[in-house]
């Protein structure tokens, strides 16, 4: 009795020590950082974008005020953060903690204002006309504007602030900024920043006046136009209000990762269930009756003549499994297919459980990259087993076209695309040494894994075949129209585009709006259901293939299954044309001002 007390107390010690631990674990990258009073708060950006031309630009792309010392540092970047456009750079603005600012003079002088030539000015214009939006960060809060719903009057957010706007064919630039920033202490001592909204105004220069580095303006002035045409004299100030606030640090992004139309998602989860239990009807309809039906025909012994007579499903069984066309390409689209497979599933679901955060930027992609990079171990071993099983002798040929296959196809498109983008001088082109950085993961560590894995796979013995292959094919009768690949692809694609394209529009808003995506749950379920969905529609209309005494099925099940890509395309182009605006390939723009 002693014993089991010492090791229920043994153990109950061993539980609080490590709840204790967990109690102090927090995610690199996003634990809380705890101010004093009037401690120096920096305020960071991170880079100018805008939707009607999804091209990303760094802070002082523009000439906007640099910081105090002229000293710019670039905060270092990962992976994700480089694809993503993002250039963390050091601001001039000046913030304590809970100490507010009145008008301010951000840089120059006050008889020294600052003077953009028609070049300079002529760049600002076009992106306020492209109408860009500029995003800061303090504490690695990004900012945000609020505004009301004219509908229910409920507060809404919008990421970043606009650089300016358009009023009468006159340009004119938000040079004043109110940095609204919300703190929570528990003790009065020890504060947190849970909190940063920006209001913008454009105020001219001829309506400001200064007292030193301090300033003020009327409540009506005028604004500060953009001379496109020639020079622009302007001053940048900024004031800053601090309020207390309740939200505690843990809950600071819920404003941000709000998520609207909750009843939307459960309607497409919904539906999407409904999708899956109709293919499972079908499914159990061919089985239970058809089948059974089939089989107890096949195996009655009133005659044997009547019983050798074979028909439908039953009269390829000597070809069923017989290797298809391109049996190395089949091999190596089924191998990527797995390690993307793997990869969004591994992703998606440890972005569900929250440690993928938007506050560690880029993680999502970098670990998206890396997660298919390993998981080549797992393509290339499933690729030989089943490469092996279709009789193919060239394994290390397949294994190459495993590795290279997809990838080959994505660098290309992109290393092609970013000849486009360098020339716009955008912080979204990749670097050189980043895509030197991607080849070297590419062919330093995804290719030996996949290799590696075809080594161990193919030297495993091939899935056994329940029946033989005769050694002379059987001939395809003529098929059924409504049996034609293209359009079993059409029919079999849907369904599975029906469960999820309703997820499938936050999703491009996420990507093409600037939006925060984080309803990882729910695309966790819709993926769940995409994939269920498709093999189960795969299944059926391979089994109507093989009734039609087609045995050539390999090929079909892959295509039919993927149907869904092609309406996914057919909506991203009404996605392009309907939502989005862009109206140029690259939407001119001059050369950047560095």
């Amino acid at each position: 009795m002693d014993d089991k007390m010492r090791r229920c107390t043994a153990v109950l010690f061993l539980v609080t020590n490590v709840l204790k631990l967990c109690g102090g674990f927090y995610v690199p990258g996003v634990a809380p950082v705890e101010f004093t009073m009037g401690q120096r708060i920096d305020v960071k950006a991170v880079k100018m974008t805008s939707t009607l031309t999804q091209l990303p630009f760094e802070y002082y792309s523009l000439p906007l005020c640099p910081p105090a010392n002229g000293t710019i540092h670039y905060k270092p970047k990962n992976l994700g953060e480089i694809l993503r456009g993002d250039r963390i750079v050091n601001t001039p603005y000046e913030v304590q903690m809970a100490t507010p600012t009145n008008c301010r003079l951000l840089c120059n002088k006050p008889d020294t204002p600052v003077t953009w030539d028609g070049e300079q000015s002529g760049i600002v214009s076009e992106r306020i006309q492209h109408s860009y939006y500029i995003h800061l960060l303090v504490d690695n809060l990004p900012c945000a504007m609020r505004y009301e719903m004219l509908d229910t009057g409920k507060p809404q957010y919008e990421h970043g602030y606009r650089l300016g706007f358009v009023e009468d064919d006159n340009v004119y630039i938000n040079n004043h900024l109110r940095l609204i920033l919300k703190y929570h202490t528990e003790d009065g001592v020890h504060f947190r920043v849970v909190g940063f909204e920006v209001e913008t105004k454009s105020v001219s220069l001829s309506d400001l006046q200064f007292d030193g580095q301090t300033c003020k303006f009327p409540e009506k002035h005028k604004k500060q136009e953009v001379n496109s045409q020639g020079a622009t004299h302007l001053q940048f100030t900024y004031e800053v209000d601090w309020e207390e606030s309740k939200v505690r640090w843990a809950s600071r992004w819920d404003t941000y990762l709000a998520m609207s139309d909750v009843q939307i998602h459960w309607f497409s989860i919904i539906n999407s269930v409904i999708v899956v239990f109709f293919l499972s009807g079908i499914l159990t309809m061919i089985i239970v009756r058809t089948l059974r039906r089939d089989i107890a025909r096949y195996n009655k012994d009133d005659d044997l003549e009547e019983a050798l007579e074979e028909t439908g499903w039953k009269l390829v069984h000597g070809d069923v499994f017989r290797p298809p066309q391109y049996s190395k390409l089949f091999a190596a689209v089924i191998g990527t297919g797995i390690q993307i497979f793997c990869m969004s599933l591994i992703t998606i679901f440890f972005a569900m459980l929250g440690m993928l955060s938007p506050a560690s930027r880029g993680a999502l992609m970098t670990a998206a990259i890396f997660l298919y990079v390993f998981s080549g171990l797992i393509a290339g071993y499933l690729s030989a087993r089943l490469y092996r099983t279709l009789r193919g002798v060239q394994w290390k040929k397949a294994a190459f076209s495993t590795a290279t296959l997809y990838p080959a196809v994505v660098f290309g498109s992109c290393f092609f695309l970013n000849f486009f983008i360098w020339g716009q001088h955008s912080s979204g082109a990749v670097p050189y040494t980043a895509m030197i950085s991607l080849l070297c993961i590419w062919f330093g560590i995804s290719l030996p894994l996949v290799y590696l894995g075809y080594y161990f796979g193919f030297r495993k013995q091939p899935y056994e075949h329940p029946v033989r292959t005769n050694q002379i094919p059987r001939q395809v009768p003529d098929q059924i129209w409504y049996m034609n690949p293209v359009l079993c692809t059409l029919m079999a694609g849907i369904l599975p585009f029906g469960a999820m394209f309703i997820e499938l529009f936050f999703i491009f808003t996420a990507i093409w709006e600037n939006q925060f995506y984080y309803l990882f749950g729910f695309l966790f379920l819709v993926f769940i259901i995409l994939v269920i969905s498709c093999s189960q529609i795969s299944i059926v209309m391979v089994y109507f293939q093989l009734c039609g005494e087609d045995y050539h099925w390999w090929w079909r099940s892959f295509i039919t299954s993927g149907g869904s890509a092609v309406y996914v395309f057919l909506y991203a182009i009404f996605y392009f044309v309907t939502k989005l605006e862009i109206t140029e390939f690259i939407p001119t723009d001059r050369k950047s001002v560095v």
